[in-house]
């Protein structure tokens, strides 16, 4: 049936937009709609009404039997909306189909998510990216659809590559994509060069994960004094950040920033930003950055762990840091699964609420990658106590007329230049 959004305010720069989406046997069909309703209204939508038809397969056709294609027309015509949002990935031929019933824009789910992307999108980095995932989406749904783009016009679904490329020949656009890919593999060259840098300071990464809006950035700021745009809407920020955080007892990391993951997060987006995601793959130490004071707190936390195990980092060292508790509305329950977790922590990324603890949780785990070394060093090699110190945790450091007796806790790396360099090992080879 039609449903009109309740409350729903007159808004003449914005799309009226009606939702379109199956109900399935789960339940979790309410929470993605709920979540498709917040993600159009971040694209710039709003929405108007809603239509929902009980099957558990999309129709071939419509997405929607052709009885429900008649409602979305007349919910269309009645509340004057000139877009339509399916939940769900469309064929090329349904979302052609779909467009011809209706006479409005149709997108899909994974369409909407891309258009956010090319409006967050700033640096040269991150619009490659996008646009090469608009690309690849694009591609299959060129054909047939020259004379629909000059009807259809601008809005929610044309953004970031434009209309001009849509009306290109598929060989152009297969060019195009060709050409990103090339560029994109020259960003990750570069991230590759950029991580051996880091490695050479010796300096464990730590990244943040985690649903979109959940206080990744915020927390970013607040432990290392970046300043990264913050803003309570999804995919405020898309580039990563990575920035030196002090921990305690005087050991250092470098703390990294990514963008925030989405229940059924577009292959293609995950495909483009594989090259940003690589630092998630490469990070010594998780923060699992949830949102507690979200009702669909436990949705967000299973969608958020599928697209780490789709980058390989389920099996990470992690903390759940359970942000915005002071928001909570049943803060028993969160504390009751955080106890269930190897490693958690309660914070107010806002208030300072929990942030020493996180702290000294980050240096617990990252300690217990270390291991335990002896050696005597040359008193020329002092650079290495230096880094002994700065990597892990020094016991022992005594310093004698020709030599440095040392007695730490460093990463495995570390031990084997400690012992490389050690007199005692020299004089036995």
């Amino acid at each position: 049936m039609v449903k009109p959004l309740a409350n729903s305010e007159s808004n003449q720069a914005t799309q009226k937009t009606v939702l379109v989406a199956l109900e399935t046997q789960t339940g979790d069909w309410r929470e993605s709609l709920e979540e498709l309703a917040l993600l159009a209204e971040t694209a710039g939508a709003e929405v108007v009404g809603v239509v929902t038809q009980k099957r558990p397969h999309p129709d071939s056709v419509h997405f929607v039997g052709r009885g429900k294609t008649s409602e979305v027309r007349e919910a269309v015509a009645v509340n004057g909306a000139d877009l339509v949002v399916v939940d769900g990935e469309l064929t090329p031929a349904q979302q052609r189909n779909l467009e011809n019933a209706t006479q409005v824009g149709v997108v899909d789910r994974t369409g909407l998510i891309l258009d956010i992307f090319a409006q967050r999108a700033h640096s040269n980095e991150g619009k490659l990216q996008v646009e090469l995932a608009q690309l690849t989406y694009m591609l299959p749904r060129l054909t047939g659809r020259g004379t629909e783009l000059s009807r259809l016009g601008g809005g929610i679904g044309t953004r970031g590559p434009g209309e001009t490329k849509l009306e290109i020949d598929r060989r152009r656009v297969r060019r195009r994509i060709t050409l990103l890919h090339k560029e994109v593999e020259q960003i990750r060259k570069h991230r590759s060069v950029q991580r051996r840098s880091r490695e050479q300071a010796h300096l464990p990464l730590i990244g943040l994960v985690g649903y979109t809006n959940a206080g990744k950035s915020t927390l970013l700021n607040v432990l290392t004094g970046a300043q990264v745009l913050v803003e309570n809407r999804l995919f405020a920020t898309l580039d990563p950040t990575v920035r030196r955080l002090d921990l305690p007892g005087g050991q250092a990391a470098l703390l990294s920033d990514t963008v925030g993951f989405l229940r059924r997060l577009p292959h293609q987006l995950v495909a483009a930003f594989r090259a940003t995601l690589e630092e998630v793959g490469q990070a010594d130490l998780l923060i699992h950055v949830v949102d507690a004071s979200h009702p669909e707190m436990e949705a967000q936390r299973e969608a958020a762990a599928r697209v780490l195990a789709e980058l390989g980092c389920a099996d990470k060292p992690t903390i759940v840091a359970f942000n915005k508790i002071d928001a909570a509305m049943n803060r028993e329950d969160v504390v009751r699964r955080a106890a269930r977790e190897p490693y958690a922590v309660l914070i107010s990324a806002t208030r300072g609420e929990g942030l020493e603890e996180l702290r000294r949780l980050m240096q617990l785990v990252l300690e217990q990658r270390l291991v335990a070394v002896k050696v005597t060093l040359p008193l020329d090699r002092a650079e290495l106590v230096a880094l002994a110190r700065q990597r892990g945790r020094v016991l022992v450091e005594e310093y004698g007329t020709e030599s440095i007796e040392l007695e730490a806790r460093v990463p495995s790396e570390v031990a084997e230049r400690l012992n490389s360099s050690s007199l005692a090992r020299a004089r036995e080879d």
